[in-house]
């Protein structure tokens, strides 16, 4: 029996870097669009032999903004991976979009293509926040795109959000999670802000900088976190994960993947891929990436490859597991693990417990309500326990 396989599809390129964003990405002309798309086909050709193991079952085309890509692009990436690999028919195959590159009959292209999930980068319905992070859209823009989707039959929609932006407040927060629960997307992503180095709001916001007293302070964020569930309840949006909310039957199967430590094989510049408990990632140089492909090295292309050791599967197994509100099953880790989980974390567990943060009932191990406010806590007490 064939087992399962995710792919993820790194496309780099958009319109101009967003004032926040540390991904890999960055405007290119076609030309260099187009020799890229051509490197991707010839890396995904490279592994048709893992077709006679693997069932592709999610397929996740990232960015950057892939959206700037033309339909016939994604055609051929997609036909590509439909040569190579055997690709489960109810497969889930999202893309992200951005509402400022939409071409005419590009959402249609796309559905024709094979993609079946759309996940838009809204970040926010409020125009002054959406000049402040940089984006290119404003929300007329993105109701338009919104109701294309659905107009050429996309049922899957997904809307990303951002909280906790420079001068938010907790009403126009909630203004924002109201607009877009009314339109009623299938899920909804809801990340708080983090100011990375690197980025413009790492100059204007970071530590000790002049503008950081216009982030909201922790209180604020508290009331935004504790907010967003119980509006998006009102709903009809259930919270499966930290950041994440889905309608019923609706949860993103690819992330899902990850968080379960499903394998996953990634393509195009700065990609990971885990399989068989290896990990590596591809070179971050496209010019490199694009020259290899050309002349068929595709594994130069690969790099920080590592075997993972048992303790550094079972910190994956417990912190990525731990972030689902459902949490982990003690059973499959003693089956994976060949050990009961309390062989190696009895005593943290029963510390987080005291403090209400987890909670072991049955077969299983999740946060609490307190738990996932401090979740990061949660996750360093963990790796750090002397009895890991």
């Amino acid at each position: 029996m064939k087992k399962e396989l995710e792919l993820y599809i790194h496309i780099p390129f958009c319109v101009k870097k967003c004032a926040y964003c540390d991904f890999l990405s960055a405007p290119a002309k076609k030309e260099e669009r187009e020799s890229y798309v051509r490197a991707l086909i010839k890396e995904i050709d490279h592994y048709k032999k893992l077709s006679e193991f693997y069932t592709i079952s999610t397929i996740f085309i990232g960015g950057g903004t892939p959206s700037l890509l033309e339909a016939e692009q994604i055609v051929r990436i997609l036909n590509k991976i439909n040569e190579t690999f055997t690709v489960a028919k109810n497969a889930e195959i999202s893309m992200e979009m951005n509402p400022g590159t939409l071409k005419p009959g590009a959402l249609q292209g796309y559905r024709e293509a094979g993609v079946n999930r759309v996940s838009f980068g809204l970040q926010s319905a409020n125009e002054k926040e959406l000049k402040l992070l940089g984006r290119i859209h404003t929300w007329e823009d993105f109701q338009e795109a919104y109701e294309e989707a659905r107009s050429v039959g996309f049922d899957n929609i997904n809307v990303d959000l951002i909280s906790s932006i420079p001068g938010q407040t907790l009403s126009s927060w909630e203004e924002t999670l109201k607009k877009v629960a009314e339109l009623s997307p299938e899920h909804i992503s809801a990340y708080s802000l983090i100011i990375e180095e690197g980025t413009p709001f790492y100059e204007r916001y970071g530590e000790g900088k002049e503008g950081e007293k216009d982030l909201p302070e922790e209180e604020t964020e508290r009331a935004i976190y504790k907010g967003t569930k119980e509006i998006l309840s009102e709903f009809g949006y259930e919270r499966y994960e930290i950041s994440n909310y889905a309608r019923e039957g609706y949860a993103c199967r690819h992330n899902l993947g990850y968080w379960e430590r499903k394998e996953y094989l990634g393509f195009g510049i700065g990609a990971a891929s885990l399989m068989e408990e290896v990990r590596w990632s591809n070179i971050r140089d496209i010019e490199t990436y694009i020259k290899n492909a050309e002349n068929g090295c595709i594994e130069a292309n690969q790099e920080a490859r590592e075997v993972l050791t048992l303790q550094e599967r079972i910190e994956e197994f417990l912190f990525l597991g731990l972030r689902k509100m459902e949490g982990i099953s003690l059973e499959e880790y003693e089956d994976t693990f060949g050990k009961s989980i309390f062989d190696d974390y009895e005593k943290v567990i029963r510390k987080l417990e005291k403090e209400n943060l987890i909670k072991v009932e049955k077969d299983r191990m999740f946060l609490m309500e307190k738990g996932i406010d401090v979740s990061n806590y949660v996750f360093v007490e963990f790796m750090s326990s002397n009895n890991g």
